[in-house]
């Protein structure tokens, strides 16, 4: 038990402090960084360059210089970003990488050229129509560019094999986290909502071959224990990300766990199982092309409800947590439909809109503890 709470809490430090957790990442394995935007950067393009992908997912801070870039009406990760990259927070990066998946990622893309002129940024242009041949082969071509556009930034030669290499590392890392989440419901009073998110999120800022160790000694550790028993509310969490932190806090105060998750942030990273077909640029395209449910990626028939609805009867969860960012266009268009699915299949939602700069939680505090009473 020592061991797991040692674990934990190592893990939580890392994830709640980023900046310090990169420096110390950098200094451990003599690697320099580069930051990805979300989500879904070919983060193993940047770990077979020799550098270290580094998660850039916003935080508290005050705006002081980002309105000159993004209105006020834009994603406060986003703005976060910028925010830091202006006051020199960003300064350990050598490059940035950057996908497009969205109208406000797309004019972050071209204001970071001005707004930070020393840290270059590349960006990655996903397809929309995925699913057919002409989309695959685009997304390959797109890897390959921005696999060219990497080498002339960091002087280096990209190999195939050092792509298979890192391909190897981080399918070794998605193949632990996804025991990790399928364990973490079972051990529920140890691995609390925020501690889920925390351990989850650390990953960010290390070296994936690290933090993929750790997490397999965890696993490990789970394992020999005996299962315990959880009396609180049994949630679903969906959405960009379920932060902040505070947020987590009033969950844990009010006894809910998340017993599974479609975050972006969390398991869209790694839930989707890769093909055997193709060389590892085209098994990463196969990755996108197959992931169901995102919001962020286009689908004619929507499945994200149909999704969430089977993952509260595997789970045997009580409710959807849908854990809504603040001017998150994607996430916002799609609620409509899903909620009218969920509502159809009798599963009660709790709908929460947060924001990275929020200050007052007592109205948040007063609607969750009110749903989670009614559902007990």
């Amino acid at each position: 038990m020592s061991n797991v709470k040692a674990l934990i809490h190592e893990l939580r430090e890392t994830a709640l402090h980023p900046q310090k957790a990169v420096i110390k990442s950098i200094t451990v394995t003599g690697k320099d960084a580069i930051g990805c935007f979300p989500i879904y950067t070919p983060e193993e393009i940047i770990y077979a360059s020799g550098y270290l992908p580094v998660g850039m997912w916003g935080g508290k801070t005050e705006i002081r210089h980002a309105d000159k870039y993004l209105q006020s009406f834009c994603c406060s990760i986003m703005r976060a970003n910028v925010e830091y990259g202006v006051q020199g927070t960003y300064n350990m990066l050598k490059a940035i990488v950057l996908p497009t998946f969205c109208d406000t990622l797309k004019c972050v893309c071209e204001n970071w050229k001005v707004a930070v002129p020393h840290i270059p940024i590349i960006a990655t242009v996903y397809p929309q129509n995925r699913s057919i041949k002409a989309g695959f082969e685009y997304l390959v071509t797109e890897f390959h560019r921005t696999k060219k556009e990497m080498e002339s930034i960091t002087r280096t030669i990209i190999s195939d094999k050092k792509i298979e290499e890192a391909f190897a590392i981080y399918e070794e890392y998605r193949e632990v986290m996804r025991e990790f989440v399928s364990l973490a419901p079972k051990y529920a009073n140890i691995i609390n909502a925020k501690d889920r998110h925390l351990i989850i999120k650390a990953a960010y800022f290390m070296d994936k071959k690290i933090y993929t160790e750790m997490i397999k000694e965890l696993n490990n550790h789970l394992k020999l224990m005996p299962e315990d028993f959880f009396s609180g509310v049994k949630m679903i969490g969906t959405g960009l990300l379920s932060e902040p932190v505070e947020l987590l806090n009033i969950l844990v105060e009010n006894n809910i766990s998340i017993v599974a998750d479609d975050f972006a942030q969390e398991s869209r990273q790694f839930r989707v199982l890769t093909r055997d077909e193709g060389t590892a640029v085209e098994k990463m395209a196969y990755r996108i092309i197959d992931q169901k449910g995102c919001t962020f990626l286009y689908e004619e028939q929507k499945t994200k409800g149909e999704m969430l609805i089977n993952m509260v009867k595997d789970n045997n969860a009580h409710a959807v947590f849908v854990c809504m960012m603040k001017f998150c266009d994607p996430e916002e268009f799609d609620y409509p439909i899903i909620k009218e699915e969920l509502e159809k299949a009798g599963i009660p939602i709790l709908y929460i809109e947060t924001d990275m700069q929020l200050d007052s939680y007592e109205q948040i505090r007063t609607r969750i503890q009110s749903f989670s009473e009614m559902l007990v």
